[in-house]
């Protein structure tokens, strides 16, 4: 990383130069030259992240007004902050395979969310979804458990888990997960509701997350409000029994 090379290389020489040239005490010259690599690392960070955050923010505002394309264009311009700063690269992939799986465009978002941040959880229950969708269960576990491990308190992520483990076939497993999300204390409403569906062997409900589950695109909007309607409807016809 650029920013990494250059902070040691000017810690370097400012050690160089108090030791040899104006003749401190070698302590000090290293010192001096710790707190300088601090301080340019600092800096030159503090920099390239700023115009990463106003590329987030112009993107952000390009999906607002529905101009996804250009989000993606310029959110790809970032990548040339990619050999500067750790981790950019993978946030940058984060963003544009986020954009692009809610524009339902999923084959062109799969390879972003392959690289995306582990820490971004969205994008990788996105990833884990497309693994679902594509039947590669061992993948899917695999991608869910490295984001629950880095996002242990989102309870939507480990309700998507469960809820991808019971669509596999897998209702024991589903189980497991949810049971799992209570023990790192990730234990609301939506998680301890689904837990007892479960083991009812009923299907879990989604509903209690409202419009963050519906970015996953494994319901509809529609779908949930005609399953509430049925279920009123059904409540009315035994009240007039």
């Amino acid at each position: 990383m650029y920013n990494l090379i250059i902070s040691m290389a000017i810690s370097l020489v400012v050690s160089f130069v108090l030791n040899q040239v104006i003749g401190l005490d070698a302590w000090i010259a290293v010192a001096v030259s710790v707190a300088v690599f601090a301080l340019c690392y600092y800096l030159i960070s503090r920099y390239i992240m700023k115009q990463i955050g106003e590329l987030m923010e112009g993107a952000q505002r390009d999906v607002q007004a529905n101009r996804a394309e250009k989000a993606v264009k310029a959110l790809e311009d970032g990548f040339k902050f990619s050999n500067w700063q750790f981790m950019v690269k993978s946030q940058i992939n984060s963003q544009i395979g986020t954009i692009l799986y809610l524009k339902r465009d999923f084959a062109a978002a799969f390879p972003y969310l392959e690289k995306s941040f582990v820490r971004n959880w969205i994008a990788m229950g996105m990833l884990g979804v497309c693994y679902m969708k594509k039947n590669k269960t061992n993948k899917m576990v695999e991608t869910f458990d490295k984001a629950v491990s880095a996002s242990k308190k989102e309870s939507l992520l480990w309700a998507l888990y469960a809820y991808c483990m019971e669509r596999s076939g897998d209702r024991g497993k589903a189980i497991s997960v949810l049971e799992r999300a209570q023990k790192k204390g990730c234990s609301d409403e939506g998680i301890s509701s689904n837990l007892a569906l479960l083991k009812e062997g009923k299907k879990m409900k989604m509903k209690f997350y409202g419009d963050l589950w519906f970015q996953f695109h494994l319901e509809k909007p529609g779908a949930m409000i005609k399953k509430q309607t049925k279920a009123m409807t059904g409540r009315r016809k035994m009240v007039r029994r």
